[in-house]
């Protein structure tokens, strides 16, 4: 069938008032409860209702295999994230930004070695605007990371300087407390 990978099957020719229909198969295949022959019988008898071409075997078994396997690749990202949930704490975000950021570099490294006859400039131009995007965002991550830490340490520092001065604690105590506490020891106050 060469040439052919542009041209249209009888599933994509189906008119707007008729996509409802269309959309209830995609319904039915997810459900998993009927065969595919059976929903693709209930399909055809609803268009033809509708005046509307019947769907191949053919196309609606394509479709049908492409729908299974975003299925299965959202099944298996849905229990990795689940495994995963509850390490997305607040004080573990900019660790878990690392983590989703070499997932998203992973998937798009995947993605270039899918097959690339089915790759247009365009797909590989957005591929690598992700990967660009997510690397950048990784470094402003560990920036604002260390920023609010920097804000945090000379916020907390303070506090213990005011503190300490009024409950009369030596200096040398209070650099104890920072090495302790804050891990600030020996920083001016």
């Amino acid at each position: 069938m060469a040439g052919s990978k542009n041209r249209l099957s009888s599933l994509d020719l189906v008119p707007e008032d008729a996509q409802d229909d269309i959309v209830w198969a995609i319904g039915e295949l997810n459900q998993r409860t009927r065969t595919q022959a059976e929903i693709l019988l209930d399909l055809n008898a609803r268009l033809a209702l509708k005046g509307v071409e019947p769907i191949s075997s053919s196309a609606f078994n394509r479709k049908a295999v492409k729908l299974r396997a975003v299925q299965i690749r959202l099944d298996e990202a849905r229990y990795i994230f689940t495994g995963i949930a509850d390490q997305f704490t607040p004080e573990k975000v900019d660790d878990n930004s690392i983590v989703l950021g070499e997932f998203i570099k992973m998937l798009v490294f995947e993605l270039t070695q899918a097959d690339a006859s089915e790759r247009t400039p365009k797909m590989a131009m957005e591929l690598a605007r992700a990967f660009h995007d997510t690397v950048k965002g990784q470094a402003m991550s560990a920036a604002r990371r260390s920023k609010l830490e920097s804000e945090f340490k000379e916020k907390a520092g303070a506090a213990l300087a005011s503190v300490a001065k009024k409950a009369g604690l030596s200096a040398e105590r209070v650099e104890e407390l920072r090495g302790e506490f804050l891990n600030l020891a020996d920083k001016p106050r």
